[in-house]
């Protein structure tokens, strides 16, 4: 199931778009050094939502075509390797190994917007929100909860008619970044989940019904009756599907939202070195108010940019996302990047060499 935001986006090409808002003149200064260079990107479906307003938008302000195909951070990390598209995107960082196999020498990351990964389920009885903590959660995952009523979900949801009915697990089937996320976030709580399928964009689930991209997940969790899934915040709030509360590290029931997502970053960024990789995890963040299912989402390039006019134009674009797009995130349901990060990612814009001999 498609999302509405992104009916505009037919065949992944992004067209244009009329909205304006502040930042249109440093915008217009690219148009005349790159705006007939087209580019190509590939992952992570996580922010789809997002990347697809940027590039419309951008397109509309320089004449910049970007090109993006949702198919997973797996799939992103792959084709940016094996230099077949201009960026990739993920939601999970690049390990060491993958950095190292990449054919076109060191890859930056860059952060773009954080974004909150939501369990969502299919249960009509309820008329309010369903509260899980970390382990339960796992045990769902493993196999080892079964059913809905089980006492380890009814202590956490006194007074709450849980259904006496099999519990649908639906996960991803693709490699993903939003898998990574959860994973990771099941990893940090949950010694069983550590010790067995751990974390990674793919991993051997030990049950339930895959399903392709954070669409996919959605769109299944929303036709089963009984199902639980995790998806990113955007798509379980265009297909209404219910999200649960989830307990975080300060013993608080959490609902995903923007201002719970940035919660979570805020004490990560505000400890990050001005050197860092930027490949850092977020989940189960200390802190009041923090959605413990949480991540930043990483746009990839290589440092070395061997063609001028798209290493040029792929800078710019970045600048403009860094700054004048992050006014954009919140109506998407995604977090602005902090201040302070943002400042130091603009920066960081120039370890990226343009040209032949970089």
């Amino acid at each position: 199931m498609r999302l509405a935001v992104l009916a505009s986006a037919a065949a992944l090409l992004v067209a244009c778009s009329s909205e304006s808002h502040e930042g249109t003149d440093s915008a217009s200064t690219f148009s005349s050094s790159s705006g007939s260079v087209a580019l190509t990107g590939a992952g992570a479906t996580f922010p789809y939502p997002i990347y697809s307003k940027w590039f419309a938008d951008y397109a509309t302000r320089t004449g910049v075509k970007i090109n993006y195909q949702s198919i997973g951070s797996g799939g992103g990390i792959r084709q940016l390797s094996e230099q077949t598209v201009d960026f990739g995107a993920s939601d999970s960082p690049m390990s060491d190994d993958e950095l190292a196999k990449a054919k076109g020498g060191p890859i930056l990351h860059f952060p773009t917007v954080l974004g909150a990964v939501a369990l969502i389920y299919n249960l009509p009885e309820l008329e309010q929100p369903l509260k899980l903590d970390g382990p339960t959660l796992a045990e769902i995952y493993l196999g080892t909860i079964k059913k809905w009523n089980d006492g380890r979900i009814a202590a956490m949801n006194p007074g709450v008619p849980l259904p006496n009915a099999d519990i649908l697990v639906v996960h991803r089937s693709d490699g993903s970044g939003t898998s990574f996320i959860f994973t990771d976030y099941l990893s940090a709580v949950s010694p069983a989940w550590k010790g067995g399928p751990g974390k990674g964009k793919e991993v051997q689930w030990p049950v339930g019904l895959g399903a392709k991209g954070n669409e996919g997940v959605a769109g299944q969790v929303r036709q089963s009756v009984g199902a639980i899934g995790y998806a990113e915040l955007a798509y379980a709030k265009h297909n209404r599907i219910a999200a649960a509360l989830v307990k975080n590290a300060a013993g608080e029931m959490v609902a995903p939202s923007i201002e719970s997502a940035t919660a979570a970053a805020a004490g990560a960024a505000a400890a990050l070195p001005a050197n860092t990789d930027y490949r850092v995890s977020i989940v189960n963040a200390k802190g009041a108010g923090a959605y413990p299912i949480a991540s930043f989402t990483w746009i990839l390039v290589y440092q070395n940019q061997t063609d001028p006019a798209k290493g040029k134009t792929l800078v710019d674009f970045l600048r403009w996302a860094l700054a004048d797009g992050q006014a954009q995130a919140s109506a998407l349901d995604y977090a602005p990047l902090p201040g302070a990060m943002s400042k130091q990612l603009l920066e960081r814009l120039a370890m990226i060499k343009v040209g032949a001999g970089s």
